[in-house]
């Protein structure tokens, strides 16, 4: 039997289908919100003591002994335990990613008016300090590390902060490069919900941030929500997912690979594929088969596609496109001969790829647009993460006396409306003097 059988638009059972895929990785774990609760509060309270101690429980290491920072001579030594190809290859996606923020950075702006003189504007200034959370151990990722440094740099963020667990003491090379090509020099070996309470509270080592950026397991993403108004944050990632529109002249082994490269990610990762083509859903369904044979994590895709894959047969592209922004996928593929017509019937996605050869993995990898990207249908008001985030705007206002004579009126009528009386005579007084 095929992992996924061919569901039409006009199914009964579609609807509920679009519904279950939406609906994973929503429901909240209460036992989790009660341990991450009990460990913000005792590193509120106990500081690098708590960090200690729960770094000792949960990584097995003793920060007594190898002390709370990463120096800089531990990061130069990570140079040369990756290969020269492999630098290369961060620093090309390192410069891509620059180079893309570096489009984003917006200008602060004064505008006068002829007449009485006010001026309006609007000003930005970054942030002054931003925590990054990277997952440790083996199963690390320098990709991420770029994506959530670099942007933060481009805003003019002076003080980056990472914060990475070493499992064991081991130290990752690949992240501790990464971090050097992005400029990253302050990290600190600690994580879970404790590094989340220590970015956010602060410890007698590790000064608190404005901002958490990163993803995390489910206890580090619990720990980001509830210290939200304590700092911002960037977003709570859900299972990641991908949605492929694909035309007859799509490679339906091609369409596989790429659903397995986010079914692979975990059991709860969603992989669709919106044809068109009722030749193509077949043969893609049957190349499934085929490639999650030689797949290493064959069990995980296999999971993932059963509980949250589909392959959906539409009578045509722009259908496609309905049911697409339905779902607001966090990535999108347009497998399609025409990518940029049916571009505009798209109103939801984190990342768009666009045609034949554009797969998935060159977005998220090496292209430069931030691969940060909303999950679970919030693409339809959230955005990929960008040099906004690193930013706040100001308000600029100063008015003349012959402009504030002009809307005094105005004002009053507006107060006495609302009942604050003090606020007009803010402006009445001045106007009568």
């Amino acid at each position: 039997m095929p992992v996924l059988s061919i569901l039409s638009r006009n199914d009964a059972q579609f609807d509920a289908k679009i519904s279950h895929i939406l609906s994973r990785g929503q429901s909240q774990d209460q036992a989790v919100e009660e341990v991450v609760r009990t460990i913000l509060e005792d590193v509120q309270q106990h500081g690098d003591e708590a960090l200690i101690r729960y770094t000792s429980r949960f990584d097995n290491l003793d920060l007594n002994a190898t002390g709370l920072a990463l120096n800089g001579g531990t990061i130069e030594a990570c140079r040369s335990e990756i290969s020269t190809r492999q630098y290369q290859a961060l620093e090309r996606a390192a410069a891509n990613i620059r180079s893309f923020h570096e489009r984003q950075k917006r200008n602060s702006w004064m505008e006068q008016d002829p007449v009485n003189g006010n001026i309006l504007g609007q000003r930005y200034r970054p942030l002054d300090s931003v925590g990054i959370y990277v997952p440790g151990g083996k199963a690390a990722y320098p990709s991420s590390v770029l994506m959530n440094a670099i942007p933060a740099q481009v805003a003019g963020v002076e003080r980056i902060v990472m914060v990475v667990p070493t499992p064991d003491g081991y130290v990752n090379p690949a992240v501790m490069v990464a971090a050097h090509i992005a400029g990253v020099s302050e990290i600190y070996r600690v994580g879970g919900a404790q590094a989340v309470g220590a970015l956010a509270y602060g410890t007698q080592t590790i000064a608190p941030v404005d901002k958490i950026v990163g993803p995390g397991n489910i206890y580090v993403a619990t720990a980001k929500r509830m210290v939200f108004g304590r700092v911002d944050i960037d977003m709570i990632a859900g299972p990641s997912e991908i949605l492929i529109i694909a035309d007859r002249g799509a490679d339906p082994r091609h369409i596989a690979i790429d659903m397995l490269s986010q079914a692979e990610h975990d059991e709860l990762a969603s992989a669709v594929l919106i044809t068109d083509c009722e030749e193509l859903a077949q043969k893609t369904a049957k190349a499934l088969e085929d490639e999650l044979a030689i797949l290493p994590r064959r069990d995980i895709a296999r999971k993932s596609l059963e509980s949250y894959g589909a392959i959906i047969v539409v009578p045509d592209l722009l259908e496609a496109a309905r049911v697409s922004n339905q779902i607001a996928p966090e990535h999108l593929e347009l497998s399609v001969a025409d990518p940029f017509w049916l571009l505009h019937a798209i109103k939801h996605a984190g990342a768009i790829f666009m045609g034949y050869h554009t797969s998935e993995a060159v977005g998220d990898y090496i292209a430069g647009p931030n691969h940060v990207l909303p999950t679970g249908g919030t693409a339809r008001f959230f955005s990929p993460l960008n040099v906004d985030d690193f930013v706040k705007k100001s308000s600029l206002v100063y008015y003349t006396p012959m402009g504030l004579e002009e809307v005094a009126r105005d004002v009053e009528i507006l107060t006495a409306m609302e009942g604050l009386d003090a606020h007009g005579r803010s402006v009445s007084y001045r106007v009568r003097k």
